[in-house]
């Protein structure tokens, strides 16, 4: 592997986030007078920024929106947070890149008071040099400028230019931020994103399970 920095996204990539987040936006929505039992629907929030998601979803203004993902954090905060699961694989994936002198990081749009609960919680945090994510008002949930900041946060910017970084992950978001920071990206079909989605947005590569990281 021609990488040595990987970036890793969380939700639907390191962890099966979806029950908690769906759970979530259920209680949300029903605040505001809406009974979505489409799972499909709900499904949709799984990785976007939350703001963004109720405005583009359900039509909320901005306001809206944001007291929504208030409502969506009160739940979140106590119950949905450990409403998920370790992908299969990916324990043992990480265990074995480190081992290999790989510096792994995470990169998620989920705000960063989370982020080392959860990988606290599954064990996961003793791979990982650094965990990035939104700044609890989601102004830095874009995933772009999350990248951007794990970058320069570790003083990456050699190995950013020197195409030794990949993120990877399962949305087109992943695909996007990788690209506005001029890098490569890993795109995994076990999350959320289908085939079709990685590659209409250019993933250098595509994977079907954690294991196949060790092979490229």
């Amino acid at each position: 592997m021609k990488y040595t920095h990987l970036f890793f996204d969380l939700d639907g990539t390191l962890t099966e986030s979806g029950p908690g987040i769906m759970n979530c936006v259920k209680y949300a929505l029903e605040k505001f007078g809406i009974n979505e039992s489409d799972t499909e629907k709900l499904k949709r929030f799984i990785g976007p920024p939350l703001v963004n998601s109720f405005m583009d979803f359900y039509n909320f203004s901005e306001s809206d929106a944001r007291e929504a993902m208030r409502i969506y954090r009160e739940r979140f905060g106590t119950i949905g947070i450990f409403e998920n699961s370790v992908y299969e694989g990916i324990p043992e994936t990480l265990k074995k890149l480190s081992e290999e002198g790989k510096k792994l990081y995470v990169a998620t749009s989920k705000p960063e008071i989370y982020v080392p609960k959860i990988l606290d919680h599954f064990d996961l945090a003793k791979y990982f040099s650094d965990a990035v994510g939104s700044d609890i008002e989601e102004t830095r949930s874009n995933k772009a400028l999350v990248i951007k900041y794990v970058i320069e946060k570790n003083g990456l910017e050699e190995e950013a230019a020197s195409n030794k970084i990949v993120m990877i992950g399962d949305r087109k978001h992943d695909l996007i931020g990788a690209k506005k920071n001029s890098l490569e990206s890993i795109g995994c079909l076990w999350g959320y994103g289908s085939r079709e989605e990685l590659e209409k947005y250019k993933a250098t590569t595509i994977i079907e399970k954690p294991e196949d990281l060790l092979k490229i």
